[in-house]
């Protein structure tokens, strides 16, 4: 499975896309979003800006995907998407988590694009408990990419602690063992 795991800034990547772990509105914040954001320059915001708004103040809402340019990015394109707040488990987080990878990986193929690189989606201010989100990333990955080897997906973790995570989740899905979700 073209699937690896890095710890690196995920700013510094030449690939076809990286993916944003944004905020509904598209125009920057904390984290992840804010480096993404302050690395590619002004043209990013004004590109998220000009997205249309499904509600005030939302160009992207939970579970969704949207694409731009990557501008001053080393990478050609942002795929952002909006990870779920976590609230215990049971407000379908998980799905959500899912369908962020999905649709990224859905615009990843609709612009006919092959290498791409995740943070962890939802596990910083969105609270979502590091290991059960790399387990959901793990196995929707594993089914998205079963059988396409002409996508490359690398799973970057900022920290060697979120790597170790990640990793550890790769290693218990084992190499030929289907994930269960």
């Amino acid at each position: 499975m073209p699937l690896k795991i890095i710890a690196a800034d995920i700013t510094s990547l030449g690939l076809d896309a990286i993916v944003n772990a944004a905020n509904p509105s598209l125009l920057g914040g904390g984290g992840v979003d804010g480096a993404i954001h302050r690395a590619a320059g002004p043209a990013l915001l004004e590109a998220c800006r000009a997205l249309p708004e499904s509600a005030s103040g939302v160009r992207c809402p939970a579970g969704e995907a949207r694409i731009t340019p990557g501008f001053g990015l080393p990478a050609r394109h942002v795929i952002h998407t909006v990870g779920p707040v976590w609230h215990g488990g049971t407000a379908g987080e998980a799905r959500l988590l899912a369908c962020c990878y999905r649709n990224a990986l859905r615009l990843l193929r609709e612009h006919r694009l092959h290498t791409i690189a995740f943070p962890a989606i939802s596990c910083g201010v969105y609270g979502y408990p590091a290991a059960q989100a790399a387990g959901v990333a793990i196995a929707t990955l594993r089914d998205e990419l079963a059988g396409n080897e002409a996508i490359e997906v690398t799973l970057c973790c900022f920290s060697g602690d979120m790597h170790a995570i990640f990793q550890d989740a790769l290693d218990a899905v084992g190499p030929s063992r289907s994930p269960t979700t």
